[in-house]
Formats: structure tokens, sequence, C-alpha cells
């Protein structure tokens, strides 16, 4: 959408009067729906982004697995470490 929204002001025509003019155009055209539609937007991540967050998620939760049942570290440091 490329289209603009324009009020020049007539001759004589105060400025609240200008304004009220350019928001009555405003609410008309709809554009406020579409940028407060958009306002919080995220992009969408990459295919390859989420893979390699998913793998180090694994592997970090294998890893964690790993010294749990090797008894390298203890439930309760795991939690500290969080902390």
């Amino acid at each position: 959408m490329s289209s603009h929204i324009e009020a020049k002001r007539k001759k004589g025509e105060s400025f609240d009067a200008l304004l009220r003019r350019f928001t009555r155009r405003m609410q008309q055209s709809g554009k406020n729906l579409d940028v407060k539609a958009n306002r919080f937007w995220v992009k969408t991540p990459k295919k390859n982004r989420v893979q390699d967050s998913a793998l180090r998620k694994l592997v970090k939760g294998a890893r964690r697995a790993y010294m749990l049942k090797t008894g390298k570290v203890t439930e309760e440091d795991l939690r500290a470490k969080k902390r």
C-alpha cells in the first residue's frame, strides 16, 4: 500500500479544522487498522535457524542427561545454575 492520505489547508481554515479533517480521512481510509494489525508483527524465523536451535536443545538435553546419569552433577546443582 503505497497510497498516502493528504489534507491541504484551505484558505482561512484553522489548524484544528485541518487536523479534524485529516483524522477523519485517516479513519475512513482504514489505514489505522492496518497499522495497528501490523504493530507487533515479527518476521518468521528461517528454516535453518529453527533447525539449528532445535539441534542445540537436543544436544544440551542429552549432555545434561549424561551428566546426571554418570553422577558428575546433581539435579540441585543444575537448578542452582539456572538462578
